[in-house]
């Protein structure tokens, strides 16, 4: 499953603060919330909608992660001054508050407890990395893309509510590709449409244009932990 949401893991208190320091934004479709290389001094928390973070390196793309409704953007910069390390493009429309990088600092300086969420926030970015390098050593694709598509069915799944769907079984209606999918876990979009296609995991889901279903989150569970999905 994916972390718990920066906005989760907050007191009620720092909610209400960044709620009084922050200016609401929509941010429309395709539209950059940062550029990397650039210097910025801008913290996003979303409230609604989906974006992908990706680096460009020599015109090769790689998509670092795909955020939801009470992840935040911007932390690193907020923390070190530094240029921004990725881009972050708006998959949908897109609710945020938004507040300069000293104004979150000073709310975070406020209220002491909210800084274990900025820090949940980045173990779990670490993590993540970690667990994705080792589905290459040695190399599964299979578990790569499960992964994926168990992080976006975490953050972004409904419940499925149709004639013969499992007690477990989400939708997830975010615009991703699968070429997308395939940047993400780090692999052509030919091998993630032959996965897709083949038991294990064409058993587990269903890809179409800007949905999945996902018929067991414990499969799907399973597969990402490089078990036996049966």
């Amino acid at each position: 499953m994916g972390p718990t949401p920066f906005w989760d893991e907050l007191p009620q208190a720092a909610r209400d603060a960044l709620r009084r320091a922050g200016a609401p934004a929509v941010i429309r479709p395709g539209a950059f919330l940062t550029r990397e290389h650039t210097r910025a001094s801008q913290v996003f928390v979303l409230r609604a909608g989906a974006v992908k973070v990706w680096v460009n390196r020599d015109g090769e793309i790689a998509i670092l992660d795909v955020l939801g409704p009470g992840d935040l953007v911007g932390e690193l910069e907020a923390a070190d001054g530094g240029v921004r390390h990725a881009n972050v493009e708006a998959l949908t429309r897109v609710e945020a508050l938004v507040l300069p990088a000293d104004r979150f600092r000073g709310v975070l300086d406020a209220h002491p407890g909210s800084a274990w969420a900025v820090a949940a926030v980045l173990a779990g970015r670490l993590r993540d990395a970690n667990e994705l390098r080792i589905a290459h050593f040695p190399d599964d694709a299979g578990r790569r893309l499960a992964s994926r598509l168990l992080r976006l069915a975490a953050r972004f799944g409904t419940p499925l509510k149709a004639e013969g769907a499992g007690d477990d079984a989400v939708q997830v209606e975010v615009p991703v590709t699968q070429q997308d999918l395939g940047r993400w876990a780090g692999m052509g979009r030919r091998k993630v449409a032959q996965l897709l296609a083949a038991d294990p995991l064409g058993g587990a889901l269903a890809v179409a244009r800007g949905t999945i279903v996902v018929r067991s989150m414990a499969a799907l569970r399973r597969l990402a932990d490089g078990d036996d999905p049966g």
